[in-house]
C-alpha cells in the first residue's frame, strides 16, 4: 500500500472538527457495546444478528479502535474503511426497515437516520481529505518525504 493513501492529507487544520466528531462518537459508541447491554447484545439480538454477544464486542472492538485511530489522526483512510463499513451496516439494518413499518415510514426514518447520514459524510470526507495538518497522519507524510528526522 502507498504511504500517500496512508499519510497523505490535507495541510488545512479543519479535518480536526470532523476527526473529532467522527472519531468521538465511534469511539463511544464502542465502549457502550461492552458497558451497557441495551447498546450492545439486546441491539444486537433485536436487530437479529446470529450470535449478538460476539458480533456486539466485535463492532464495538473496531468502534472503538478506529475511531481512537481517527481521532489522534493515525492511518485515518484506513481506520475509516471499517466504520464506513459499520455506519451503512447500522443504515441498512437499523433504519431502512423503519420505511416498512406501518407505525414509522418515511418521516420518522428520515428524523432517526440524521446523524448516520452526517457520519457517512464525515467518513467520506476523511477518506477523501485525509487527517489534516494536526494530525500523526501529516507527521508520518511528512516524515516519508525526508522533511524531518
Amino acid at each position: 500500500m502507498r504511504s500517500s493513501f496512508l499519510f497523505g492529507t490535507s495541510r488545512s487544520g479543519a479535518p480536526i472538527l470532523i476527526r473529532l466528531s467522527v472519531g468521538l462518537i465511534f469511539l463511544t459508541q464502542g465502549i457502550l457495546k461492552y458497558i451497557d447491554p441495551v447498546w450492545g447484545v439486546l441491539r444486537f439480538t433485536k436487530i437479529g444478528f446470529p450470535h449478538p454477544d460476539f458480533v456486539a464486542h466485535f463492532v464495538g472492538t473496531f468502534e472503538i479502535l478506529c475511531g481512537a485511530l481517527v481521532v489522534i489522526g493515525m492511518v485515518t483512510r484506513l481506520a475509516g474503511i471499517p466504520l464506513l463499513i459499520i455506519n451503512l451496516t447500522a443504515i441498512a439494518t437499523t433504519k431502512i426497515p423503519e420505511l416498512f413499518r406501518p407505525e414509522q415510514g418515511f418521516w420518522f426514518m428520515v428524523s432517526d437516520i440524521r446523524t448516520d447520514v452526517a457520519m457517512l459524510a464525515g467518513i467520506i470526507f476523511l477518506l477523501i481529505v485525509g487527517a489534516g495538518k494536526f494530525s500523526i497522519d501529516r507527521y508520518l507524510e511528512l516524515g516519508t518525504r525526508g522533511k524531518i528526522g
